[in-house]
Formats: structure tokens, sequence, C-alpha cells
């Protein structure tokens, strides 16, 4: 079909002039469908870096910044994303959704090719698909260079920072010689020092117990993940810190425990010497297959957080990229699968059996497991369950993967927005880091109420509690900020009273739905193999389906998991509507290679649907392949 032209509210690295689909003519254009909360969306950015170079003079690569959430359809959001995470190639938002509505995507992140003609030729939903891509890529490379359709050379653009154009005030004022650039979490030492994950500049910064006076930096400041001295080694994007106990410290000869999130690694920190050496992960993203044994041998997917644990007896690690926790032993030198299935989701019960979605902080009080799920917009905790044994997931404040909003109250009907830290406050209450309110809200467990402690902040990432009072990192404004400014007594006296109470709507992702009929539909997912691969079926089927609903009762009839990837749903009468949940996933592998490299391309979606009589009878979702004209 032929491609709709380019629209936006506005663009980035383009020096200041949109681009379109016509003045692109002879070019292959890869358009990324994503936003800026979604991990998956970030694992994409990763992937295309080296497509990019590789066919940097024939592809150009058009970032479609479609938000999941009010705040990241603001330009100001979309400005730090894109210099948060060094994305050089053009990026034009779509806030009202308009272009994922003309291109008919259904999920984050959705990747689609257009030819030097003007016509799309491929769609891949999900992560995974460099290798299928370049392969694709290099395919059409040949056919228009024969045709004389193909048109070489760099794209003619003015170079820009990658945040040209919008920003906000606080986000323009950082500069090089700025300690911090988009900090993402905190935590304090013993002796009152601050580490900070400094996650933009690829390093753990600390700082004196006054949270101004850089003292040393761990990390040379460039992407990477070498180990070594101090100022030689490297991270990227690194998150979550956590210190461990003082006897496992001595045992193991590391004190700090950093998420290393890009890196898809734990990275150990001894503070005494400065030096640095990876503790956990491959550096391989996990895709499929083995989540436990010993920790050096086990692929990890975008840790986000991390926290010792005395009850689980190690350190807690939020896997974000699979919607999991997994739990990590330092002296074994042993991770583990803790919790979650890698469906994403809100389902509490047995810690195996629970879904979570991008689990982006934690933190402990005694035997209760705090953690804050940022696509779900909910507080959650685990504690040990007396009659089995094992945990139990239960939610205090959070509804689904699509219900978020600014509102204080009794906790069944408060609302946060993709919030991504939270720390257990001196009097027992639970702060969060709301992100997308920009706010740090207080849940009091005894009474089941929520408040708000502060708002006007700059997407805040991270709370640590010191004997000052507690720290925000502040990420879009590059600081590390007192929550009271003003000093102890007054932060001790706004706590006691336990902040306002702000009464926000509750909101709703923006995105369409898509109108089904009820009764029975015929879902059907399309998988092609890649050019050179075919499905693997040596050891059975090769696919994979799982659906769900939400709620429950809008699906009759079709749910659960099987190996095709059609099946007729039965959709309830009475219903307005709901999410159908879909889990597909496909294995394929070289067709012409003795020993084949072989891979797992998987993909969630979530789609809103609304029942009406004259809605359609097919769901068709593109995992990978030609879309239908």
């Amino acid at each position: 079909m032929r491609a709709p032209e380019l629209t936006g509210d506005a663009w980035w690295n383009t020096g200041g002039t949109p681009l379109t689909l016509a003045g692109l003519r002879g070019k292959i254009v890869l358009l990324d469908f994503w936003t800026s909360g979604c991990v998956n969306c970030l694992h994409v950015l990763d992937e295309l870096r080296p497509l990019e170079d590789e066919f940097h003079d024939v592809l150009v690569t058009v970032g479609v910044h479609s938000p999941k959430f009010a705040h990241e359809g603001g330009r100001d959001s979309v400005a730090a994303a894109v210099a948060r995470y060094d994305v050089r190639h053009p990026v034009v938002s779509d806030p009202e959704m308009a272009l994922w509505q003309q291109y008919a995507v259904k999920a984050w992140p959705t990747l689609v090719l257009v030819d030097p003609e003007g016509y799309v030729v491929h769609v891949a939903a999900g992560e995974g698909h460099g290798e299928a891509l370049r392969r694709v890529i290099a395919e059409l490379v040949a056919k228009h260079e024969s045709e004389g359709t193909l048109r070489r050379g760099a794209l003619d653009r003015t170079e820009a920072d990658p945040a040209d154009g919008d920003k906000t005030a606080e986000t323009a004022e950082t500069d090089e010689d700025a300690p911090l650039h988009f900090p993402s979490k905190a935590v304090v030492t013993a002796e009152g020092r601050v580490l900070v994950a400094d996650t933009a500049r690829h390093s753990v910064a600390e700082f004196a117990s006054d949270a101004e006076t850089l003292l040393r930096r761990f990390g040379d400041g460039t992407r990477g993940a070498a180990d070594g001295a101090f100022d030689v080694a490297s991270f990227a994007e690194p998150s979550g810190l956590t210190l461990l106990p003082t006897h496992v410290a001595e045992r193991v000869g590391y004190h700090l425990l950093v998420a290393d999130t890009a890196n898809h690694l734990l990275r150990g920190i001894d503070l005494r010497t400065g030096a640095v050496r990876t503790v956990a992960g491959t550096g391989r993203q996990w895709r499929d297959g083995e989540h436990s044994g010993s920790a050096l041998d086990v692929d990890l997917t975008s840790p986000w957080d991390a926290r010792w644990w005395d009850a689980a007896g190690g350190v807690i690690v939020a896997m974000a990229g699979n919607h999991t926790l997994s739990v990590f032993d330092p002296v074994a030198g042993t991770i583990s699968r803790f919790a979650g299935t890698t469906v994403e989701g809100l389902r509490d019960g047995q810690a195996g059996e629970a879904f979570f979605a991008q689990t982006s902080g934690l933190a402990v009080a005694g035997e209760r497991l705090w953690l804050v799920d940022a696509e779900t917009s909910a507080l959650r905790y685990l504690e040990p369950d007396g009659d089995s044994g094992g945990f139990q997931v239960r939610t205090a404040v959070g509804h689904d993967l699509f219900t978020f909003g600014h509102r204080d109250g009794p906790a069944d009907r408060a609302l946060f927005q993709h919030p991504v830290d939270v720390t257990v406050l001196p009097d027992g209450a639970v702060a969060v880091a709301d992100t997308y309110n920009g706010a740090v809200r207080r849940f009091d467990p005894a009474e089941g109420t929520v408040t708000t402690l502060r708002q006007g902040l700059a997407e805040p990432t991270g709370l640590v509690v010191t004997d000052g009072g507690v720290l925000v990192v502040e990420s879009a404004a590059h600081r590390l900020r007192a929550l009271h400014d003003g000093g102890v007594v007054e932060a001790d006296r706004a706590e006691a009273a336990g902040g306002d109470v702000v009464d926000g709507d509750e909101l709703a992702v923006s995105r369409p739905a898509t109108v089904l009929a009820p009764g029975q539909v015929r879902l059907t997912v399309t998988f092609v193999p890649p050019p050179g691969e075919k499905l693997d079926d040596r050891y059975g089927p090769s696919t994979r389906l799982e659906v769900s609903a939400s709620p429950p009762e809008l699906l009759v009839d079709g749910g659960g998991v099987g190996t095709d990837l059609e099946r007729t749903l039965t959709l309830a009468e009475g219903v307005e509507g709901g999410v159908v949940q879909v889990v597909a996933q496909a294995a394929s592998c070289a067709s012409d290679a003795e020993h084949p490299v072989c891979r797992v391309t998987r993909q969630d979606w979530g789609v809103p649907v609304s029942l009406e009589s004259e809605g359609d009878r097919g769901l068709p979702l593109v995992m990978a392949g030609t879309p239908a004209e």
C-alpha cells in the first residue's frame, strides 16, 4: 500500500525542517512508532543503531513518537526523551495519534519499512527484529539499485543538538560542566555520601553528604561495558542502585550493586578502591529460555532497580524488560526468576503467577517489598505467604494498563501516572515518585489513603531518605533536590500533616479502540520469517499464542494458550468493551545452514476494543511480514 504522508506536531534532528515522504523519495524509510516510557521501545532504539550505521547512505529512520500517557504527548517531554536516550535520527511528535491510525498501528513499538518508491513493504511489531530488518533492507537495496530507483547519499539536513527545538527551561540549563545529566536513582551510604546513577552520562556519581559536592565518578562517561578501575570502567544507562549488607560486601568484595540497564548487566563497585566488575548477565538481552543459573551465564533484560531483601535472601532485581522480578545471590553467584510470568499486566496472587508491568522501583520495609509498576501506574507489594511458604503479590493502588491520572484519596480511587520509584518514609508511609505527574505522592498503609507531598517537579525518578530529609532525583532538571526546600523541620511537619489532596480526572490511553462485533471474531497474527529463514519446528510447534482479556468477562471463549497463530474468539454480548491481551511468539532459523542461527520473536498486544453490532468480525495483528493491501 502507498505510505501515508508524514505529519506531526514538532520535529527534532532535522535542522528545523519537517520531513516528507515525497522529499525522501529514493531512500528507504524506517518508521519507528515509539513512546518514551515503553522499555521495549528503548530496546528498539539500540537495535536500530547498527542498521543506521550499516545503511547510512540509503536508510532514513524517522521516530514517530505516539504517546501512551498524557505527559508523553507534550513537546517538552519528547525533547527530554530524545536527549536522554541520545536519539540522533529525525523524530516527529504524533500527540493526537494521527500517524498511528493512518498506519494502522496496534502496539508499541512497531516498525514500518517504506521502499524508495513510497510503498509500505514490511511491518514488524515488538522488538528483536534487527537481523530480520537487515535482511529485508539489503534486499530492498539490491532491488532498487538495479532498477535505478535508489538514491544514495547522506540526508541533507542541518546537524543539531539531539533535542533541538522544544525544551523546558530547566532541561535547557544543563551543560557539559553540570554534574548530572538525566539521573535516575540514588542511595545513601552509612557515612552519608549520596551515590547517584547518572543515566545519560553512563556513570555513577558520588556526592558528599550535602548532595552537592561531587567527590568522584565511577565510569569514564562513555557508553560501554568495560570492567576495571573507576576511571576506565564504563556503563550504559545505569538506573538502580543498592548497597549490600556489610557482611555480604566483605565476602564478595564489592559494596554497591548497579542495575546497568542498557547493558543488561549487574555491576559491582568496590567503594574503597573504585574497581568495577560485572557480577551478573551475559550482555545479551533475554529473549527466551533459561532465567535461572550461574549469574554470569544467564541473560538479563533491562534491570531497572535492585534492592537487598532479607526475606528473599538476596537482591531483588526488577527486570523491566520482561515484566518479572529476579533474585540475585551475590555470595553464591546465582540468579533466578522470583516473580512474574513475562506477561505484561496487573494480576495479584502467588509470586510465580502474578503479572507485572515494567517494574521500575523497589523499597523494603521489613518482610514487605514495595514496588511500582510504571506501565500500570500501580503501587504494589510482596510479602511472605505463611500458608504456601512462598510469596504473595498484592496491589495497593492501581487498576490496569490503560487507566491513570493524578487523584488522591482512598486507595481504590487513587491514580498515579507512570511512577518509577518508591521509598519508605521514617513514619512507615510510602513515598512514590509519580514521574509523569511531576509529583511525589504519599501512601499511608494504615489508612489506605494517598496524598500529594509535592508537585511541579521535572520528571522525578528517584527518592532517598537521608538524615536531613528526603531527596528527590529530579531527572529532567538534572539535579538532586530536597523534597521540602526549607530544611528538616519543615519536611517533618509536612510529612506529619500527610500532604495535600488532589482530585484530578481519571485519564486513559488516547489510542483509538478497535471496533469489533460481539460474538465470534477471528484473531489472526501474521508472522513471516525474514529472508533466508524458516519456522523452526525441529522440536515441536514453532509458534505460541496466549489470549486473555480485561475485564475477564469480555472474553467468553478463545482464551488461554495454544500453538496456532489463528483463533476464533467469542466476545460477550452486553459488554461495552475492554482490552484483548495477545501474546504471540515464533521461532525461526536460517534455512541453509548446517548449524543454523535461530531466534525467537515475541510480541505483546493490549488491544482496546469497543463492541458494537456493526463492528468487525476479524482482528488482524502483524508481528512481522508484509501487510495486506
